[in-house]
């Protein structure tokens, strides 16, 4: 469990989630290029819309927050709870931008607005992002490899977390309005803005937004660094436009802030979708590691019922006949002849318990049981939808290559499909640590002579040379949370049913096992 990464901010990303970012990025700035040169296009007045797009992005922003202060909750992080402080500040901003833009709810805004309080407002929250995302990285590397899982629902350091943001909200929200004048002026009336101050705002916002891109690349990603840079190139997308716009109401303007709810909306839906698939993973995990405890738990009961009931015998003869043996040598006449048969019969007890002992395996394996005629094609194709949402959940992908043509064969039918259900298992847990190579699997079936072959291929980190030839015995694995019983009671399986399972390593990555069996009698 230590190697799996259960949070947004130390999962690494996959190729096809950097391929997806890749894309939203590139339609931030294609909105960019076609609404720059129609930037200055006067356009009709709609005060309400400033409202409307302030109440989507308190919604976004406000959710981003609750999943950063859940994380920061559970991994006990400081970086994310100053990244989800920096998001809380940001949702209580637009409040009074909301309440104090012109037109909106007043002629000139609520809250005892001056002419450029919504401006410094807009400006405070978007010099917000970058520095709650440069202290996110420095916080985050200074953790770097002391983090810890502890249950606790609400810290004291993410409750100190919100108060700090909703302290700040409201400090630039009465020095916006009350203290206005203490701003450097941004508009010179209701419409026109001052292009120098407008220059010097954004000049900044640009700089720390670079700043905080720079950070973010120079360290290891994960799937939140990914997304925040999504939405610093957004920033940085608008910060450019902005410094252009000279008044409000134009194409630019109204484009200005389609993308800054664009950015935010797209960054909520990933944090959303990515939390889901954590949690997905996380609870396929659990489930996984309680099957595995207990098929561990049977296995070591089945274990100790085998060795009590099997070598129960021959200890209590051992017993019986040294006891006989003390006996013949205890009389008043000792019988050493007697004496010395009973003990060689505690001996041979001795080693009938050893034999038992050796042959422990063959001792709880299951046996054939009942037999019965089925397609090993039809039996493979439903084990696999009997595993579908995990290999979904995993990403893997499966290709069926089986022979119409095969014959069926004879066996317990249940126990063979455990056989391949273990097997996939074992191909789907191999490609966990692989990295951003394409998980996959493979099964073909066909024919090598009067025997029917099924081959489970898959693209994980393979077998070493050296353990492949102790895969197969009791005990032995290569996994941290493994029994080392699986694959030696599916090759005992096997071999009862007079088949062979073994096992080889891939074309390229990963291993192949192959599993052959007789085909049933041939039918006239």
């Amino acid at each position: 469990m230590a190697s799996e990464h259960l949070g947004l901010f130390d999962t690494p990303p996959e190729r096809q989630e950097i391929q997806l970012s890749l894309t939203v990025v590139g339609l931030l700035f294609a909105s960019l290029l076609f609404v720059f040169p129609l930037r200055s296009t006067q356009l009709g007045e709609i005060p309400v819309f400033v409202p409307v797009l302030d109440a989507f992005m308190l919604f976004s922003d406000l959710i981003i927050a609750t999943l950063l202060y859940a994380q920061a909750a559970v991994f006990r992080s400081r970086g994310l709870t100053v990244l989800a402080s920096g998001y809380l500040f940001s949702a209580l901003i637009l409040v009074p931008h909301a309440l104090t833009f012109p037109g909106a709810f007043a002629p000139k805004g609520l809250l005892g607005a001056g002419i450029s309080t919504t401006a410094w407002l807009a400006i405070f929250r978007r010099l917000m992002f970058p520095l709650a995302v440069i202290s996110y990285v420095l916080l985050k590397s200074a953790e770097s490899g002391t983090r810890t899982v502890r249950g606790s629902t609400a810290p004291r350091r993410v409750i100190e977390g919100v108060i700090a943001a909703a302290v700040l909200a409201a400090l630039a929200t009465l020095l916006a309005t009350r203290g206005h004048n203490l701003l450097p002026p941004i508009f010179r009336n209701l419409r026109d803005t001052i292009p120098t101050s407008l220059l010097v705002a954004n000049a900044v916002t640009i700089a720390l937004t670079i700043s905080a891109m720079a950070l973010l690349l120079w360290q290891d990603r994960s799937v939140l660094d990914l997304w925040l840079l999504v939405g610093l190139s957004g920033w940085l997308f608008q910060s450019l436009l902005n410094i252009t716009l000279l008044t409000r109401y134009t194409v630019g303007w109204y484009g200005l802030n389609g993308m800054t709810l664009a950015a935010s909306l797209i960054l909520m839906v990933a944090l959303i979708a990515e939390s889901n698939r954590l949690l997905a993973r996380l609870a396929l995990h659990t489930a996984a590691r309680e099957r595995e405890r207990d098929a561990r738990l049977m296995s070591m009961d089945a274990v100790a019922t085998a060795i009590a009931h099997e070598i129960g015998q021959p200890l209590a003869a051992a017993k019986l006949s040294a006891s006989a043996a003390l006996g013949w040598l205890t009389r008043s006449s000792p019988d050493t002849n007697k004496a010395i048969s009973s003990l060689r019969d505690t001996i041979d007890s001795d080693e009938r318990t050893f034999d038992v002992i050796k042959s422990i395996r063959a001792t709880f394996a299951n046996g054939v049981g009942t037999l019965s005629e089925f397609s090993l094609n039809d039996l493979a194709r439903e084990t696999v939808s009997l595993m579908d949402q995990e290999l979904a959940a995993r990403k893997v992908a499966l290709r069926l290559s089986l022979d119409d043509g095969l014959p069926p064969v004879v066996a317990n039918r249940v126990q063979i499909q455990r056989v391949l259900i273990n097997l996939l298992t074992n191909a789907i847990e191999s490609m966990v640590a692989t990295g951003g190579r394409e998980r996959r699997i493979a099964i073909r079936s066909g024919l090598d002579g009067r025997n029917v072959q099924l081959d489970v291929s898959d693209s994980g980190v393979g077998i070493s040379p050296e353990k492949m030839a102790q895969i197969f015995e009791p005990f032995f694995t290569t996994k941290s949370t493994g029994t080392g019983l699986g694959l030696s009671l599916s090759r005992t399986i096997v071999e009862e049913h007079g088949g062979r399972l073994w096992v080889s390593a891939g074309e390229d990555f990963g291993a192949t096992f192959h599993l052959r069996l007789k085909r049933g009698p041939e039918t006239t």
